[in-house]
């Protein structure tokens, strides 16, 4: 008979219990039907989820999404009202807007919300008193999808019609441009210095330096994987110079997100038709660090 230890079993179980609680989390949002808020492992299992209203087709918010530094979601499900949740539901700020697609909670507690409505970027305080805002360009540029707030301070907004993806001064005065010519959808300054676009409706990811020369683009299909591209849409450079490529529309059978590695390789995916469905176009990456604190808050929900 083998002997077993229970003091080793006991430490082996803290151990695993120690990784998963040291590995990143990912929070997703979906329409489309499935109208759900949920935050999941790599592996896809479910931690928490929240149910948000909506309709049985199209999206009705689900364009943006943050998980804010105190355990509380910033989102949005429908196109006017911002709202800062509780994990268990409980909806402690909003900011009604104007036909939203964007908005993140800034660093000294601020929020920018991209009003296509008005075609203006605005930064909102607390009290919901509008402390600046930034005219957006003409011919439809003000109709805005995703839109960052970037390390100097100007504005990164894509624009599906013309198809732009535009850096703006707080002043609203155009530094830099450049015409994808798709109905794009998101995109990000690298910390080369080049923008990484996912253009929506163009089934592509492109790289473009501040010269505006395309300088590495994956479309239709990722090479060497079965990865079919359809809405490309949100996107993210995690510290160690991986790719997270959001994947919207694009069926049951090609992940919803994927990771590249420095070499553009495939190395994850994240693939949970069931629970988001085809409209997930936007999703919020959970550091390890983040995630450790937002386990301990559902945990307490949960008493798990």
């Amino acid at each position: 008979m083998r002997f077993v230890c229970p003091a080793a079993v006991l430490l082996m179980s803290m151990i695993a219990v120690s990784a998963a609680q040291a590995q990143d989390l990912f929070l997703v949002s979906a329409s489309y039907g499935n109208n759900v808020i949920a935050l999941c492992e790599r592996d896809g299992t479910v931690i928490w989820q929240f149910k948000t209203g909506g309709p049985e087709r199209g999206h009705a918010g689900h364009h943006e999404i943050q998980m804010l530094k105190n355990g509380n979601i910033l989102f949005h499900d429908d196109w006017d009202t911002v709202k800062e949740m509780k994990l268990d539901g409980t909806v402690v700020w909003s900011y009604k807007s104007s036909d939203v697609h964007a908005f993140t909670r800034l660093g000294n507690g601020n929020t920018m919300i991209a009003e296509s409505g008005s075609g203006r970027i605005i930064v909102v305080d607390k009290g919901g008193k509008v402390v600046s805002a930034t005219p957006l360009g003409k011919d439809g540029r003000g109709k805005t999808r995703q839109a960052e707030v970037l390390e100097n301070g100007n504005y990164l907004v894509c624009a599906e019609r013309p198809g732009t993806v535009t850096e703006y001064n707080v002043k609203g005065e155009i530094v830099w441009e450049y015409e994808i010519n798709t109905r794009v959808y998101g995109a990000i300054r690298l910390k080369n210095g080049n923008t990484l676009i996912g253009s929506g409706s163009g089934n592509s990811v492109v790289e473009v330096s501040p010269e505006k020369k395309v300088v590495w683009e994956v479309k239709n299909q990722v090479p060497d994987t079965k990865i079919e591209l359809k809405w490309t849409a949100c996107l993210k450079e995690l510290p160690n110079g991986h790719l997270l490529i959001g994947n919207c529309h694009a069926g049951p059978d090609s992940p919803q997100i994927f990771e590249l590695d420095t070499n553009r390789k495939v190395v994850w995916e994240y693939n949970e038709y069931e629970l988001v469905g085809n409209g997930m176009a936007c999703w919020d990456y959970l550091s390890a660090a983040q995630a450790k604190n937002v386990r301990e808050i559902v945990a307490e929900l949960t008493g798990k």
